[in-house]
């Protein structure tokens, strides 16, 4: 009977959780955060579904291997995540020089 009680406490935590989580993602839409809007964003969602990964999918209780994997995927997802911020962090730099006005062609004979 215990172990039914704390499962039961344990996805009552996990839902206020995910419900904070939850307001918290509506008050970062209401503000315009420039640049950061989308890396906000992300960052909370990233802690919802790490969150929904360990309770609901019970990787918390899980063998070695299987939190290998989660760890491994999740280092993925924050390289792919990481490059593709910084691919859209710095499209505007190339206006912000000059574009290609900035550039002296190398067959220059004048």
């Amino acid at each position: 009977m215990s172990h039914k009680r704390s499962a039961v406490v344990i996805y009552v935590t996990v839902y206020v959780i995910l419900l904070l989580l939850l307001a918290l993602t509506v008050e970062a839409a209401r503000h315009d955060l420039g640049y950061w809007n989308f890396a906000v964003s992300l960052l909370i969602a990233t802690v919802k579904a790490v969150v929904i990964a360990l309770f609901f999918m019970h990787v918390w209780n899980s063998t070695r291997l299987v939190k290998l994997v989660v760890a491994t995927s999740l280092l993925w997802m924050v390289i792919l995540f990481t490059l593709s911020l910084a691919d859209y962090w710095t499209r505007d730099w190339d206006s912000i020089v000059g574009g290609s006005q900035d550039v002296t062609p190398l067959d220059s004979t004048h």
